[in-house]
């Protein structure tokens, strides 16, 4: 499965003019240091207006995990203009749609709506930057629905806990290794003082993005922003994003999770691996196509030899996204054949992967996964509110203009030995964690 190609830009300073990044993307910064990304595509009357925060979970205080998606929610509540739901209201009347979302590098809120309701967008999205108001009734209410949402989409779902201590076992120092959702201990202490602590230190303009992508006029977007953003004081006292980052890994790490619910057993194998660099991305370049080649779909190297020669397994997958703000992992499952053990499957994932270093990349695939990327991104600007996700999603990873604008040639220029050199790089046991999801003993027998 192809990754999306993900956008990036440099944005210039308050004093110089906007500057023009390609016909369709102007970039400009506010005098309070809120950088603006303006995406032009007037086919059809509709915008999508978007502020990226740079602030996820992993820049979470330590005993605090889950507070960035918790405001995420709280941000919903009542500002000083505006009632409890009244900003969904709105859009939701105006015909449109919003949302949120929360990672580890990054929290985002967005509305989609016709080209002519943009400046409401911007009054209302501006007001909550500053001018949350919160109740403790706000603070239980909503802390209640985050523990419900823990409970479905994780307590409930062995994949998701296995899922999670295969992150909690990879990353030894990182907060990558905490989940975004948080863990349930922790969120159950989440209180007023750390919803608002985080939203005071995070949410400024000079920590946010705004992403305006459709039937929009750069200049008149220009003017919007500073009229409703360009207003708020940027935040003097913003932290240094700091993280703590990893210690070398030399010891390779099992995890074994049983649970009475899992319905299919899988091998599941995860890499420390480099994310995209500014300036270097030529090793992501070589993973993205590593992770095509070797778990793409039903044409690649481990089904070919899993699935259909050998048929130890029923499926394969290789999983790598580069965009990420420190060093990510590069994932493998497979899912074993009846009949066939979860060693018997590790163990012909293992033999095939140092099969595939041996034999090399097929040329020819490898000219057909380069077509797919091309294809996938000519395709992907049809889609604008893809884009400025895009956008977004570069922009809070640290990377720039230019390195987006290489990067298609970047992943144009990859050769086969590249990818063999990123294999041997990345593939080493012990920066890897192996975890077995499996059916408690009790049901087995």
């Amino acid at each position: 499965m192809l990754r999306a190609i993900t956008l990036g830009l440099v944005l210039g300073s308050a004093a110089a003019h906007a500057q023009t990044i390609d016909d369709a993307v102007t970039s400009f910064e506010l005098d309070n240091g809120m950088e603006v990304v303006v995406i032009e595509d007037n086919r059809v009357p509709v915008v999508q207006h978007m502020v990226w925060y740079r602030a996820g979970s992993a820049d979470e205080p330590i005993g605090s995990s889950g507070v960035a998606h918790f405001l995420e929610h709280l941000l919903f509540k009542a500002t000083e203009t505006l009632e409890s739901g009244e900003l969904s209201a709105t859009v939701a009347a105006n015909g449109g749609r919003d949302n949120a979302f929360t990672s580890w590098d990054y929290t985002g809120y967005f509305q989609r709506v016709a080209a002519d309701r943009l400046e409401l967008m911007m009054q209302m999205e501006s007001d909550r930057m500053v001018n949350i108001r919160l109740t403790e009734r706000d603070i239980v209410t909503e802390r209640q629905v985050i523990l419900e949402e823990r409970n479905q989409r994780v307590e409930n779902n062995p994949r998701a806990l296995f899922s999670e201590q295969i992150n909690a076992a990879q990353f030894l120092n990182h907060r990558y290794g905490v989940p975004i959702i948080g863990w349930r201990h922790e969120m159950e202490a989440l209180d007023m003082d750390d919803a608002l602590s985080f939203y005071e230190t995070h949410y400024a303009p000079n920590n946010a993005i705004l992403i305006v992508a459709g039937d929009v006029d750069p200049d008149e977007v220009r003017r919007l922003a500073e009229q409703y953003y360009g207003v708020i004081p940027a935040n003097p006292a913003l932290p240094e994003r700091f993280r703590s980052q990893e210690p070398p890994q030399t010891a390779e790490r099992r995890v074994i999770f049983k649970d009475p619910r899992v319905a299919q057993p899988y091998v599941s194998r995860s890499y420390i691996a480099p994310e995209r660099d500014s300036g270097a991305q030529e090793k992501a370049a070589a993973l993205t196509f590593l992770a095509e080649i070797l778990g793409g779909g039903t044409t690649s190297y481990l089904a070919e030899k899993l699935q259909f020669d050998t048929q130890t397994v029923v499926y394969a997958g290789a999983f790598y996204s580069g965009m990420a703000l420190d060093d990510t992992t590069f994932d493998l499952i497979v899912v074993p054949a009846p009949g066939v053990s979860l060693q018997e499957a590790e163990d012909a994932m293992d033999e095939a992967l140092a099969q595939f270093i041996e034999d090399g990349v097929d040329p020819d695939q490898l000219e057909r996964i380069k077509m797919q990327l091309r294809a996938s991104e000519i395709y992907a600007r049809d889609n604008a509110e893809g884009i400025a996700s895009r956008y977004g999603r570069a922009l809070t990873s640290g990377l720039t203009v230019e390195d987006v604008q290489a990067w298609p040639a970047i992943l144009q220029e990859v050769t086969a030995e590249d990818i063999i050199e990123a294999a041997r790089a990345v593939l080493k046991r012990e920066t890897s964690v192996t975890g077995w999801l499996m059916q408690a003993e009790e049901v087995l027998q």
